[in-house]
């Protein structure tokens, strides 16, 4: 009986599955292995990822979450320009950390939104699960610029954003988005140490060229 409840609950998820949500899923994917390695690439995945992501989070009334796809367009143009204009340009765009004030500052401000957003999408609107909804998106929102700007503890704000919006997908039997941000909490944390080890490399470099000079 359990086996046959597994295998029905199995059959469900995929039947539940969209084409485009897989290529969501695997642009999504593609997007965060490429960041990882710092390849400016990454930026053309983002976009075509969150172009879909935009009518499929609105399908299933994630209104927040759909509104942020359009913010994720515009970053995602940002950060390409970023990388590459600090390449062409010689200008080394390196990672780097925010002090503890800058972090105290983002907590307040995301904490703030994500109560006003979601008392007014949970009394004007229709919206599912409208202050979760709308933590990840204003979390999201503020952890992107920090990939654009490449301060290292985005990662750690991914790890708990990608946590949440596990069972904010799950709840909107978006299944393969759900198993998408299962990956996404072990990546960022490879991530995090991959970019880790760059900064602490960078650090040490700068510091013996200000030794010498």
């Amino acid at each position: 009986m359990i086996n046959q409840e597994i295998g029905s609950a199995i059959a469900a998820a995929l039947a539940a599955m969209s084409s485009w949500e897989i290529i969501a899923v695997i642009l999504a994917l593609a997007y965060l292995l490429l960041a990882m390695r710092e390849k400016i690439s990454c930026w053309y995945a983002a976009f075509a990822s969150t172009a879909i992501y935009t009518f499929l989070f609105w399908d299933v009334n994630l209104l927040m979450e759909s509104a942020l796809q359009i913010f994720y367009l515009v970053m995602a143009v940002y950060g390409w320009w970023q990388w590459r204009h600090h390449r062409d340009k010689q200008r080394d765009l390196h990672i780097h950390r925010w002090p503890l004030r800058t972090h105290l500052l983002v907590f307040g401000a995301v904490g703030a939104l994500t109560l006003i957003f979601g008392y007014v999408l949970d009394t004007t609107t229709s919206a599912a699960l409208p202050y979760l909804d709308s933590f990840t998106t204003w979390g999201a929102v503020i952890t992107t610029v920090m990939v654009a700007r490449k301060v290292l503890e985005n990662w750690i704000y991914w790890f708990v954003i990608d946590g949440v919006s596990i069972y904010l997908y799950l709840d909107r039997e978006l299944y393969l988005t759900a198993l998408l941000f299962l990956i996404y909490v072990v990546l960022v944390v490879i991530g995090f140490f991959q970019w880790l080890a760059i900064y602490q490399r960078e650090q040490q470099s700068r510091e013996s060229q200000a030794a010498i000079a």
